[in-house]
């Protein structure tokens, strides 16, 4: 997979704290959509140092259970490249805006960063842009819009395409190591599993569905997080989507995780001590807008963080080899 060339005449700036707007001890508004992005920002807020904050997400299973101890502010859920429900958004973050008087924006996405830098520059309040983790060779749709309206600082997490505009941000996969358990431990020949598919409307995932299926391991035991993919064809105890702490809970308990190549999933597998099995959705089986996910998929495999694969491929013998595999992460990575 190639890297995208940096811009000619770099500045030398670190990983880190955001050097252009200063938030110290400033009224800082976190924008995110909910799952990946959510997931996403909350384990990038320690290093923003963000102490006094709201938070402007969705309301769901995820957002509850996260931000259960944070002032929060609840808008409409905007989906992927939808226009009219950023239009139509724009209203709820004045409203936030006003109500909450934030002195600086930061957002990772999605289409809400726009309507919420969009608001905020009318409100002369300046802002941050954070990339997703997701995003190796450039930024996404959602990036370039703000960057071609010059809507906020801009910042992404992989050096390699950092320049001029897009400055280096503390990557929220840093600290993450991966140990082996001892053998024996557990019964390999039948794993518990838990499998999640995503939760992001409309798109379904029964490739990776079937996949488990055909790989004889799925039993009463088996757990599963199936979002739009609907299915009455599953052994176990189905769920269309599980509050973050029963999510955690159901990844502590598996001997075998295995997820599409969701960013926020990934992260709170990881976090759980979760060595996950990793596959990414693809765009010509409408399972996603676009191949975004190879792209995460890769940088994981590329750090030894999650046994990749492709839905065509998931072996047994493969899902019995990550049982011994655990995750673990220095101390506050991102301070």
């Amino acid at each position: 997979m190639g890297k995208a060339p940096r811009e000619d005449g770099d500045s030398e700036v670190q990983p880190g704290h955001l050097p252009s707007v200063d938030v110290t001890g400033r009224r800082v508004m976190l924008v995110a959509s909910t799952g990946g992005h959510l997931t996403e920002l909350h384990g990038l807020a320690p290093v923003i140092g963000a102490d006094d904050r709201v938070w402007v997400t969705s309301d769901s299973d995820q957002s509850r259970s996260v931000l259960r101890d944070e002032e929060i502010a609840l808008v409409p859920y905007v989906g992927p490249r939808d226009l009219l429900g950023t239009v139509r958004s724009l209203g709820d973050l004045w409203r936030a805006m006003r109500r909450h008087r934030p002195e600086v924006v930061v957002s990772t996405g999605a289409a809400i960063a726009v309507s919420a830098f969009l608001v905020a520059r009318l409100r002369r309040v300046p802002c941050v842009y954070i990339e997703s983790i997701a995003r190796l060779q450039g930024p996404s749709l959602t990036g370039r819009v703000i960057a071609a309206l010059h809507l906020a600082d801009l910042r992404t997490q992989h050096p390699a395409w950092a320049g001029r505009r897009w400055r280096p941000h503390t990557s929220v996969l840093a600290g993450f190591t991966v140990r082996r358990s001892r053998p024996g431990e557990t019964d390999v020949r039948r794993p518990r599993l838990f499998v999640t598919v995503g939760t992001i409307r409309p798109y379904r995932f029964d490739a990776l569905v079937d996949a488990v299926l055909a790989s004889g391991l799925a039993d009463e035991h088996t757990v599963w997080q199936l979002g739009s993919t609907t299915r009455t064809d599953l052994p176990g105890r189905t769920v269309t989507t599980m509050p973050t702490t029963d999510l955690e809970a159901s990844l502590r308990e598996a001997d075998v995780v295995i997820t599409h190549a969701g960013v926020g999933t990934v992260l709170t597998a990881l976090e759980a001590g979760v060595y996950p099995v990793v596959v990414p959705r693809r765009a010509a089986r409408a399972e996603h807008v676009d191949d975004h996910q190879e792209q995460i998929a890769g940088l994981l495999g590329e750090r030894g963080l999650a046994l990749v694969v492709e839905a065509d491929q998931v072996a047994t013998a493969d899902l019995r080899s990550v049982v011994e595999c655990r995750v673990s992460r220095t101390p506050h990575p991102l301070a």
